[in-house]
């Protein structure tokens, strides 16, 4: 039985252990007592604060395990992604270059350092267990968040990011990074990411070129890389894609992975969400039905499991006694429901119009 709740501080080793386990290991979730020591402080800060716009919030979760009691998964929301700082993201873009007396023009590509992003609603730190990978418990961490959003909308920005983990090389080398960034840091991509997750990021604006980088400058291998994900994260990115999200113009500063973002209001888990009373029965008697994400209306206790979107003639969502305990909820209490299943697949998204 998988569950996913907000983060206690009991959970710190599972933390530490998740974030050593990441792959590739991720920026915002390092590898670091302390920062995760924060991190859970904050989250619990977040989910008790009353809260009308989005701020410096983070909100991290666990997948748990019951039967094993064990944390086998975490996940973030940052409520606004540069409200302590700007969140920076190359932008790609196209200039003009031409001469009536050669009679020449070209367009060049180009990456422009921009902090366009600052003003989403991030979800970020994903990592979970292998062991889970593939399971219904993938999905549900990642879009529990999106059940969290939909019935507190006050808290988030109207539009969505997510930032993937770039392109490595067989060693474990970032191209984009060894084309571009090292030149400025001296430094190994590994050991700046950490730096990155450890310490504030304001130093990008600091020592980062300001100017525009012209693609045609860099290695093949560099140009290859620019929006594309991390082999591992090739299947997080589809369902994201499938749930609405759309491919815009920014990349991370770092590996050039990709920033995918998307209306709150558009996205399917959201769009397609809906309140029913619950009706409580047997396990046995619950008939068949299509999986469903299931969530309380609870703030600090929010709970959000996959459970069959089963309902009575008159609407109520049937759910068994067990699940009804794990929700905390009562007969005739409202949960909100999503289809786990998404109805596209992702592979003909587009860019945000936005973007274009």
């Amino acid at each position: 039985m998988l569950v996913v709740r907000p983060i206690r501080p009991a959970d710190l080793p599972a933390l530490e252990r998740l974030a050593g386990t990441a792959t590739p290991r991720l920026t915002n979730l390092p590898t670091h007592r302390d920062r995760l020591e924060e991190r859970i402080t904050r989250s619990q800060r977040a989910f008790r604060a009353g809260v009308d716009f989005p701020g410096d919030e983070h909100y991290t979760y666990v997948l748990e395990d019951l039967e094993r009691d064990l944390v086998v998964g975490t996940a973030t929301i940052r409520a606004q992604a540069g409200a302590h700082e700007a969140y920076y993201t190359y932008r790609q873009e196209t200039l003009i270059h031409a001469s009536q007396q050669l009679d020449v023009r070209r367009e060049v590509q180009t990456l422009a350092l921009s902090y366009e992003v600052s003003d989403t609603s991030l979800l970020c730190a994903y990592s979970l267990d292998p062991r889970y990978r593939g399971t219904s418990g993938e999905s549900l961490l990642r879009r529990a968040r999106l059940m969290f959003i939909a019935q507190y909308p006050e808290r988030f920005a109207e539009m969505l990011a997510l930032a993937f983990p770039g392109y490595l090389d067989a060693d474990d080398e970032s191209p984009f990074w060894n084309s571009v960034g090292r030149h400025f840091f001296m430094r190994d991509f590994q050991e700046i990411n950490h730096i990155a997750g450890v310490r504030s990021k304001s130093f990008i604006a600091e020592v980062m070129p300001q100017f525009p980088l012209y693609l045609a400058l860099l290695t093949p291998q560099a140009r290859a890389a620019i929006g594309r994900e991390h082999p591992d994260h090739e299947p997080a990115l589809e369902e994201m894609l499938g749930e609405g999200f759309l491919r815009s113009r920014h990349v991370d500063i770092f590996d050039a992975g990709p920033v995918i973002k998307g209306e709150r209001s558009r996205l399917e888990s959201v769009r397609r969400a809906a309140w029913h009373p619950v009706r409580i029965r047997p396990a046995h008697s619950l008939p068949d039905a299509e999986p469903a994400m299931v969530a309380n209306q609870r703030l600090e206790g929010f709970r959000c499991l996959v459970t069959r979107y089963a309902l009575s003639p008159t609407g109520q969502l049937m759910l068994s006694p067990e699940h009804a305990d794990i929700l905390g909820v009562e007969e005739g209490r409202a949960v909100l429901a999503a289809p786990l299943t998404l109805p596209g697949d992702g592979h003909d998204a587009g860019y945000d119009e936005g973007e274009l």
